[in-house]
């Protein structure tokens, strides 16, 4: 990953703590959201390193829910979502809670296309401001990792077919 391809930001406001990452993926803006749309896809990338995506179920569609489980570290993640918009291919909104912690999160994909790659805008609320939602940014840029590695692998495997 280059650091010139990802933008992070992190603040307290007023709504919680607010989470803010621009990722630039050298892949077309279909593709990448294809990868959030499906679980054969998200059960390959959707964890930050040390991880493991023991279960995740998902109905992809407005009114959906999105449940899964992160466990590393000697810890276990449950997180329940519900999709409450989706524009296929550019924008996906969901809301939820992580076990064990307080609050809901609130976060927001856009997916805008930028000369043939991606530019991939997270926007995340926290509606509780504890030590681990300062810590998301550290498993967003880990799990985005795995997107763009898989990325890399799908579009080299379809320039060899």
């Amino acid at each position: 990953m280059s650091d010139a391809t990802t933008k992070i930001t992190g603040a307290s406001t007023p709504a919680g703590w607010e989470l803010h990452i621009e990722r630039v993926f050298d892949a077309p803006r279909a593709l990448v959201f294809e990868m959030w749309s499906k679980r054969e896809h998200l059960e390959r990338w959707w964890k930050p390193t040390g991880f493991t995506l023991p279960f995740c179920d998902m109905d992809f569609r407005p009114g959906g829910k999105w449940n899964f489980i992160f466990r590393g570290y000697g810890m276990e993640h449950r997180c329940d979502s519900v999709y409450r918009e989706i524009i296929v291919p550019e924008r996906i909104v969901f809301v939820g809670t992580v076990t064990p912690f307080p609050g809901e999160v609130h976060t927001t994909l856009t997916f805008s296309e930028q000369d043939g790659k991606t530019l991939l805008t997270v926007h995340q609320i926290h509606t509780v401001e504890i030590p681990s939602t300062k810590d998301a940014q550290i498993g967003w840029t880990q799990t985005l990792d795995n997107l763009e590695a898989l990325l890399a692998e799908k579009q080299g495997a379809s320039r060899k077919s």
